[in-house]
Parts: C-alpha cells; sequence; structure tokens
C-alpha cells in the first residue's frame, strides 16, 4: 500500500486475492479483540496503515496455515512488538536547529558542502553531525574546512563498495555483502585512526598508544578472512 491510510474496503480488496474469507466484520471482531487498533478518521471511519494491513496478513495467516486461536496469535503479535527496534528519531530543520545548538547559517554551509543532505526531514546522524560540527567551530575549524572529510569519507565508501562488489552480486543475498562491508569499514577506520596518530605523534601533538593500540588489534595479521579487493576480472 502506498497511501498513507485506507478504507476498510481498500484493505479488503488487498487481502481477499490472498484471503478470501476476509471481510469487514471479521476485521472489526479483530479490532473488538484488541489485535488491530486502526484509526479513526474526524468522521469515525477506520484508517489503516501499511502497518495495520501487515498485521492483519499476519494474523490471517496464522490462522489459516497454523489453525492458532486469537490468544496464541496475540501473544506473538505482543512478543513481536516488544523486539521491534524503537523507530530513529526525526527532526524538522528548526528541531534539528534547536537540539544541535546551531545557528542557522552553519546548517546551510553544512547542507551546501554535502556533509547534510538538504531535507525537510533530518535524522540522527544529522543531529550527529550538526553536534560535530558546532564544537569543532570552537577551535576555528568551519564547515568548508570539512570538505575534506567528506572527501576521504567517500573514497573509503567507494573501496569497500568495491570489495563487496563480488558477494553482491551472488545469489545468496545481502548478508554477506552487508556483513563483509561492515567489517572492511571497521578495519579501515582502524587504519585511519593508526595512521592519524602516528601523524600527530611525528608532530608531537598525540598521546602515544591511546589510538595506535586500538586500531592495532583491529588491523592485526590474520584477523580477517573476507575475500579481497578484486578486479573486474575476479583475480
Amino acid at each position: 500500500m502506498t497511501k498513507r491510510s485506507a478504507t476498510i474496503g481498500q484493505v479488503l480488496a488487498e487481502l481477499r486475492p490472498e484471503f478470501p474469507d476476509v471481510s469487514p466484520s471479521k476485521i472489526r471482531f479483530l479490532e473488538a479483540e484488541g489485535l488491530i487498533e486502526p484509526a479513526r478518521s474526524q468522521a469515525g471511519y477506520r484508517r489503516f496503515t501499511a502497518t495495520d494491513v501487515e498485521r492483519l496478513r499476519f494474523i490471517l495467516t496464522a490462522q489459516r496455515d497454523e489453525y492458532l486461536p486469537l490468544r496464541v496469535i496475540k501473544e506473538r503479535l505482543d512478543a513481536r512488538d516488544a523486539s521491534a527496534p524503537e523507530p530513529a528519531p526525526v527532526f524538522t530543520r528548526s528541531e534539528l536547529l534547536e537540539a544541535g545548538g546551531c545557528a542557522e547559517e552553519v546548517l546551510a554551509q553544512l547542507e551546501d558542502y554535502g556533509l547534510i543532505r538538504r531535507s525537510r526531514q533530518y535524522g540522527p546522524d544529522s543531529l550527529a553531525v550538526v553536534r560535530s560540527a558546532v564544537a569543532l567551530a570552537e577551535f576555528g575549524v568551519q564547515p568548508r574546512h570539512l570538505r575534506a572529510v567528506k572527501a576521504a569519507v567517500e573514497r573509503e565508501t567507494s573501496l569497500v563498495e568495491q570489495v563487496v562488489a563480488p558477494l553482491a552480486r551472488q545469489r545468496a543475498g545481502r548478508d554477506p555483502a552487508v556483513r563483509t562491508a561492515a567489517r572492511v569499514s571497521a578495519l579501515i577506520q582502524g587504519l585511519h585512526s593508526t595512521l592519524t596518530a602516528a601523524a600527530l605523534a611525528e608532530a608531537g601533538l598525540a598521546v602515544p598508544g591511546v589510538v595506535t593500540s586500538q586500531a592495532s588489534r583491529e588491523t592485526s595479521p590474520g584477523s580477517y578472512s573476507e575475500p579481497g579487493l578484486r578486479s573486474a576480472s575476479g583475480r
């Protein structure tokens, strides 16, 4: 369902090809039993979201395929709801500025330099970038200076994509590629920390052993066995 909400008739039209016996009275009964909680319009009509329809499909499938009573289905739904991750917070522009302690001008510059995607709504990553930029501004680091960081991230991301490209083309699904990308990214970040710490140490500006020791554990020989970077020929 692509609409934000649907009527009970639209829900029935979507579910009946798979569940021919579903009816308005059955949906109302499931609501009365507390298994679904559709919203109501100002006129009192039920309005179903895509989540409501997915929940109905779960209930109807459990009844049809496993012959489960509603009590057991409700227990499964409650367990699933309890284990579901909390949705990530979303901020409007004004909320992002307030939460990050950021001026409008700074946010606009971060967007201009590609560190934050211009949008009507912003997620936790945008808030983290804003807070980092505000903190760095205390040391005279301006958004324009952060373009180098953005460029480095793009190069490292491109490298990770090249590494996992052979796995992404396999039929085993995305999981192996995602796991490999996470591991390779962690190794690259460890190497980045090691090189940065070494460069600062040479300049007499680093605390010896703080970053380097952690990074060296991440990049120690034999700590990683996934496929390495391959050429287009697979060699």
